[in-house]
């Protein structure tokens, strides 16, 4: 039997994965959990075979419970369901130690061979993550300082209000407003706000 831990905010997502998984002779469902720190204390209590995580969860998200369980279990095995299909975002997770990633729109079509396949040692992405890391992967990353900027202009800062905020000059500002347009292929501080969070460099 393959044992599953499945952790996300959504009661009736759980239910939905619960009802797929009952119709499984090899697999069960062992304990359920609705944000990251309950995930890390059920993992703990049941040591799963399988852990379906979801990534954007209250009171601790799923890539730091990821690294809460895998500091104690290193060979867990962790499938990140999401919504998100943004290429940093899958990174983020992979480097986690995400197994498979996995968009909840195709659960019902995918989770039961990516549990099986994850279960068998092997890593999965799903085709729409894969496109977006292929689309992606010659892009300039963001600095660190680029993205900072990115997230103030995302809740509304204008420039002098984020220069004042990191303590940095105006023109600092500009320079990697520029930056951050140019790297993204943004036509303005908005659309480069809707790509960072589409593309999960900046949280929604």
């Amino acid at each position: 039997m393959i044992r599953i831990l499945a952790v996300d905010d959504h009661p009736l997502l759980r239910q939905g994965i619960a009802a797929l998984l009952a119709t499984q002779p090899d697999m069960d469902l062992v304990a359920e959990a609705a944000n990251g720190r309950e995930a890390v204390a059920k993992f703990e209590q049941y040591r799963p075979d399988i852990t379906l995580m979801d990534i954007q969860m209250p009171d601790m998200n799923g890539l730091d419970a990821m690294l809460a369980i895998r500091e104690k279990f290193p060979d867990a095995r962790i499938i990140v369901l999401t919504t998100y299909t943004g290429d940093v975002q899958v990174l983020r997770a992979m480097k986690t130690g995400a197994r498979a990633y996995l968009l909840k729109s195709l659960l019902d079509k995918e989770l039961l061979d990516t549990i099986r396949a994850v279960h068998a040692g092997k890593k999965a992405l799903s085709a729409e993550a894969s496109f977006e890391l292929a689309e992606h992967a010659t892009d300039d990353a963001l600095t660190e300082g680029e993205i900072e900027v990115l997230r103030l202009i995302a809740a509304g800062n204008a420039n002098k209000q984020i220069a004042a905020q990191l303590s940095i000059t105006e023109d600092t500002v500009k320079g990697r407003v520029k930056n951050i347009l140019s790297k993204l292929g943004a036509n303005d501080r908005t659309h480069a706000a809707m790509i960072g969070v589409k593309r999960g460099i900046i949280e929604p």
